[in-house]
């Protein structure tokens, strides 16, 4: 029955504008709010715009791109209230990974992993680097997900990490805010690790907890994880 269906050996041409559109959506190249005109995307990528909308309709579906009637796409606006909901999806998804990561047979080696992401995180610090400091926190916590083993984990985290670095990149004073005191924040990530190593399940959940609500609180100081918010 599919016998002429042969392997896929490359990327498509539609992968590969979605990968680089999410890329500038991530970084803020492509700012929250900022229409997508097909006219001019197409002829930057000079392809015709069938993959192109093909893309597109990936990150509509990613909930990267809303569309609009009548006006287009547009890169999706990150507002407070969006800080707290991607904060508390990610406290969930990450909450589920670590439990599963803690309770395993591999949970020194992902230590390890992590440790590595920590030392990364020091050194763009030292070199002044606040775009390689925030792709090294995430890769951090990206690790952590990867670690659990569960697909659908990793699935539902990727784009919510990718709005985690819209968070960062797009509410710049706050940006600037969220890493100040750097120390403070690997040690965080520092104590996660050790909690880890011990096999300490409440504190390690615990301090996560913890480092999502401080995150909220310093990307969107109005917001809280731990108290109920308002319709």
């Amino acid at each position: 029955m599919l016998a002429d269906i042969e392997p896929v050996n490359r990327e498509s041409t539609a992968s590969i504008i979605a990968r680089q559109l999410r890329d500038a959506i991530m970084t803020g190249s492509l700012p929250p709010g900022t229409q997508l005109g097909e006219t001019e995307l197409a002829s930057r990528f000079e392809v015709s715009r069938g993959p192109l909308r093909e893309a597109m309709q990936r990150l509509v579906s990613e909930g990267l791109l809303r569309s609009e009637p009548h006006r287009g796409l547009f890169v999706i606006d990150l507002e407070p209230d969006d800080v707290h909901d991607i904060y508390w999806a990610r406290s969930a998804i990450e909450r589920a990974a670590a439990q599963r990561v803690v309770r395993g047979p591999q949970r020194e080696r992902v230590a390890d992993v992590l440790a590595d992401a920590v030392t990364a995180m020091a050194e763009a610090d030292e070199q002044d680097d606040p775009s390689a400091l925030s792709e090294a926190d995430l890769a951090f916590h990206e690790a952590l997900i990867e670690a659990s083993g569960s697909r659908r984990l990793v699935r539902m985290a990727s784009t919510l990490l990718i709005e985690t670095r819209m968070c960062l990149s797009a509410l710049h004073n706050s940006y600037r805010r969220s890493y100040q005191g750097v120390d403070e924040r690997i040690a965080e990530h520092n104590r996660i690790i050790e909690a880890l190593r011990d096999g300490d399940e409440e504190l390690l959940l615990a301090l996560l907890e913890a480092h999502m609500e401080d995150a909220v609180r310093r990307l969107a100081p109005d917001k809280s994880l731990v108290t109920k918010q308002s319709d």
